[in-house]
Parts: C-alpha cells; structure tokens; sequence
C-alpha cells in the first residue's frame, strides 16, 4: 500500500493531507468539509488545485468522491 501525501501553503497556513491508496475518497471528503468551513482559508479553488493532485496519483480515474 502507497502513501501519499498533498500539501497547500496559503497565508501562512499549511494543510497536509496525508492518505493510502484506495483512500483518496477520504482526503477528498476531508477537503470539501475545510472549504466549506468559514473559519479557514481554505476554499474551493485550494480543494479543486489538490483534488487533481489526486487525480493525477490515479491516472485511471478510480477516485469516486461523495459530495454531501
């Protein structure tokens, strides 16, 4: 099993997602529930920037996130 980890650097905040292949699903969930926090700088472009990050990590696009 392959570790992976994304990284994002903005106004002087650093996220880290760290997951396993077979668990995008959980960083990208992970992702969508910082952007939609108020209370971080976080937002939806920085989400969409690590979401093709994840992509790219599995080019046969088995990543099936849930939106909620």
């Amino acid at each position: 099993m392959k570790r992976h980890t994304l990284t994002l650097s903005k106004d002087g905040q650093h996220y880290v997602f760290r997951f396993v292949d077979g668990c995008e699903s959980d960083a990208l969930e992970a992702m969508i529930a910082l952007a939609r926090d108020e209370n971080t700088d976080f937002d939806w472009f920085d989400a969409a920037i690590l979401s093709y990050q994840i992509r790219d990590l599995n080019p046969r696009g088995q990543v099936a996130p849930q939106i909620r």
